[in-house]
């Protein structure tokens, strides 16, 4: 499971240190994709087979389907770790995510989220701001 909330550096040539602790839990593959609300989502291989077959499953004959498979699939990439446990994010992705020098990586259960740092702060301030709204949305649905 990933959890937790870490800053890391974004180097020149687009790498990424991931922290230790979410490597082993990646050793059997990852891929990196466009994710939502201006981040990257970072699937173990596992997990990305589980929804790029949810994805594929999807009905091509309505819009909105077609475009959010096209959003996760056409934007997904493998990626390897170097010896220094980093992985490098291609251009498309780090463009996508407004990625600058510094980055968060987020653990969301099963996946992880890397975010430009100043993107990630407006975002979780907001957040925060809306937490009690949000709270009582989410036990409406029984969460």
């Amino acid at each position: 499971m990933f959890i937790g909330e870490y800053q890391h550096s974004l180097d020149s040539k687009g790498r990424l240190a991931v922290p230790a602790k979410f490597r082993v839990l990646l050793k059997g593959g990852a891929v990196v994709t466009r994710g939502l609300d201006n981040c990257l989502f970072l699937y173990p291989k596992k997990q990305w087979e589980i929804l790029a077959t949810k994805l594929a499953g999807l009905p091509i004959s309505q819009a909105k389907a077609r475009a959010f498979s096209r959003l996760m699939l056409a934007g997904a990439m493998d990626v390897e770790f170097d010896n220094q446990g980093r992985i490098t994010l291609p251009g498309y992705l780090r463009k996508f995510a407004g990625l600058k020098r510094k980055s968060i990586i987020a653990g969301l259960y099963d996946r992880l989220e890397i975010w430009d740092e100043a993107i990630w702060n407006k975002y979780k301030s907001g957040t925060e701001k809306q937490s009690s709204d949000i709270a009582e949305t989410l036990g409406e649905l029984g969460v």
